[in-house]
């Protein structure tokens, strides 16, 4: 069977019927712009009474482009963001939260680039954000450490999505994070490997509907694997 030219993992933790939204906005993007792709959708869940593993089957159910993966969670957004990964089969890879708070027209203005410019890897940089003060503060702050640590890594805003690569980048990842670092996990491989990269900016925009996933305690979460990731990365250039 041949593969399609773009998968869309699309994550949609606790979205319930916001995933069904989520899905038909980037299907019509897509078809309007006649790119051949798949979307698969991640709602792994926590609690039997999550309705979103039976809304994504039943969004399968009614689209030959849609699959999904529905099992019970064994971590965190890294978990969900491998285990959609896994199942993609297309010549670029890209993943997006379906939260709505990045605009799905990116993902094309972002594939486009890749394809024209012949990068590894293509992505976005937030010029503009809806957040709280408090995490626009903590995410310039966590981009200046980052920078500093990792100086290789040519990027301004690294968890900026969607993250698009072509499925040889992507094959020669080696993706361990089960949390919240599974982006820059990605982009400090991308500089370990070369990848060329792009960055496309975009606007931010407010969450509506749910609080944000991310709580304080992800910050120190985030310290730590930057030091973790650090000392490997300086073990594995004095091997």
């Amino acid at each position: 069977m041949q593969p399609p030219e773009l998968s869309v993992v699309l994550l949609c933790y606790r979205a319930g019927d916001a995933a069904r939204i989520a899905t038909r906005e980037v299907c019509e993007l897509l078809d309007r712009e006649n790119i051949d792709y798949e979307i698969i959708l991640v709602a792994n869940y926590d609690s039997a009474d999550d309705p979103t593993p039976a809304i994504v089957a039943d969004i399968a159910a009614h689209n030959p482009r849609v699959r999904f993966s529905a099992v019970q969670k064994l971590g965190m957004m890294g978990w969900d963001v491998r285990s959609g990964l896994s199942l993609a089969r297309g010549t670029a890879i890209a993943f997006i939260d379906g939260d709505g708070q990045m605009p799905y027209e990116d993902i094309v203005r972002v594939y486009r680039a890749l394809i024209e410019k012949k990068a590894d890897m293509a992505k976005t940089y937030r010029t503009s954000r809806g957040d709280h003060a408090w995490r626009i503060i903590v995410s310039y702050l966590y981009n200046i450490l980052f920078k500093i640590l990792f100086p290789r890594v040519r990027a301004h805003d690294i968890n900026s999505k969607p993250k698009i690569f072509t499925r040889r980048a992507y094959e020669r990842l080696h993706l361990q994070a089960d949390d919240w670092f599974i982006d820059a996990e990605m982009m400090i491989q991308a500089g370990r490997y070369g990848f060329s990269i792009l960055e496309i900016p975009t606007i931010f925009k407010k969450l509506e509907g749910r609080r944000s996933f991310v709580k304080s305690q992800t910050m120190l979460e985030f310290l730590r694997n930057l030091a973790i990731y650090r000392l490997r990365e300086f073990t594995v250039r004095h091997e």
